[in-house]
């Protein structure tokens, strides 16, 4: 027994001077947890855990936040690769803790289990692969159990009947939605698509050098409408670009959409676009495709193809609040080209504040009634 307590002593020592370091440790006594600032710490969208989740499938979640860092399917200004650091570096003032949001009226993070998941590694030199390679990993994440935190929303639209996790991804150019949609279909079937963008991407997929080079970010719609991926009930908003001529418009309604052009805000109002996106897709399963360029480029200045005259952020923001309620199953933000934005890295901190309304409208049953008090005016007093 002596022997034993002698031998027991090294272990009492190591384990009395831990309790004494710790007691001791003076950051802690003095200033509590190491938190980050909005300008420190590892990058992560809006200070999220951040985890490689294609790497650990033990990881659950309601929500991943996605990137996809795929430029080289565009056909004007490259530099979207960078999208989903732009947008990670612009969510820096965001936080799950202080994320109430009073348009909204409520705290999308602490009604669901939201990580970072990291980027998926895409080829810069093969686009079939890199395309491949958006799929699968979409698809891996897409079958993983949600972590339950949320309420149940997509078992009742999936075709297994089983509650899958939703993603929203940072682009990337445009044709990310491609990989995405054979994803999604595999899951839900035919999908409704309301496309925020000032150029309808539904270009013929026919010409070019190789089928390959056909594969790019105008051309993307019409690959997924001849694989079956999309329903007959999807919609543009914010249109504004050029075009050859109106068999464009005739091609882009027999793939399946509505167009809302850009202008038409003047003459309906927000209240009546939401209500026309609404209508047009109904209890369908929807997913959420936003191009940067939405966005007047006075106000979002890097994008690959900027198109003057298109809706305020204030606009657009209002209208995403009214769909609230849709069943959305996915949605992106793309096209946000860092290079191209100006020294206060405007666009990045816009993209990242729009997908922070993309998080809340992946989670709340309806739009936000809020209580408009009021105002005293000089009527009121005369």
């Amino acid at each position: 027994m002596r022997y034993l307590t002698l031998a027991l002593l090294p272990f009492v020592y190591a384990q009395q001077h831990a309790f004494e370091t710790k007691q001791q440790e003076l950051w802690t006594t003095k200033y509590g947890p190491q938190t980050d600032l909005s300008f420190t710490g590892p990058l992560s969208y809006s200070h999220l855990p951040y985890t490689r989740c294609l790497d650990d499938s033990s990881t659950t979640f309601d929500i991943a936040v996605l990137g996809m860092p795929f430029d080289t399917a565009t056909s004007y200004r490259p530099g979207a690769r960078f999208g989903p650091n732009a947008i990670r570096s612009g969510s820096s003032r965001q936080n799950p803790a202080r994320g109430y949001a009073l348009e909204w009226m409520t705290n999308p993070y602490t009604r669901a289990e939201v990580i970072d998941c990291g980027d998926v590694p895409i080829s810069p030199y093969d686009n079939a692969l890199a395309i491949d390679q958006m799929e699968t990993a979409y698809t891996t994440l897409l079958a993983r159990p949600v972590n339950e935190t949320a309420s149940a929303r997509t078992a009742k639209l999936a075709r297994d009947g089983v509650e899958h996790p939703r993603i929203l991804t940072l682009g990337g150019d445009h044709t990310i939605v491609l990989p995405i949609l054979r994803s999604l279909y595999q899951v839900y079937g035919p999908i409704s698509v309301i496309h925020f963008d000032a150029h309808i991407d539904t270009w013929p997929s026919g010409g070019g050098f190789s089928r390959q080079s056909r594969v790019n970010h105008g051309t993307y719609f019409t690959w997924a409408f001849e694989e079956g991926l999309m329903s007959n009930t999807s919609i543009h908003a914010g249109i504004r670009n050029k075009l050859e001529g109106t068999e464009l418009i005739e091609h882009d309604e027999e793939i399946g959409f509505e167009l809302i052009m850009a202008d038409e805000i003047d003459d309906l109002g927000t209240d009546e676009i939401v209500r026309h996106i609404r209508q047009r897709i109904g209890n369908s399963p929807v997913y959420l495709s936003f191009d940067i360029d939405t966005i007047d480029p006075g106000q979002a200045p890097a994008t690959g193809t900027p198109e003057p005259a298109g809706w305020t952020s204030r606009e657009t923001k209002r209208i995403l609040r009214g769909l609230a309620g849709l069943n959305f199953v996915g949605a992106d933000i793309v096209e946000v080209a860092p290079a191209y934005d100006d020294a206060g890295e405007t666009t990045g901190i816009l993209a990242a504040g729009l997908a922070d309304d993309f998080l809340t409208l992946l989670i709340v049953d309806e739009p936000p009634k809020r209580q408009v008090k009021r105002r005293r005016t000089l009527a009121d007093e005369l």
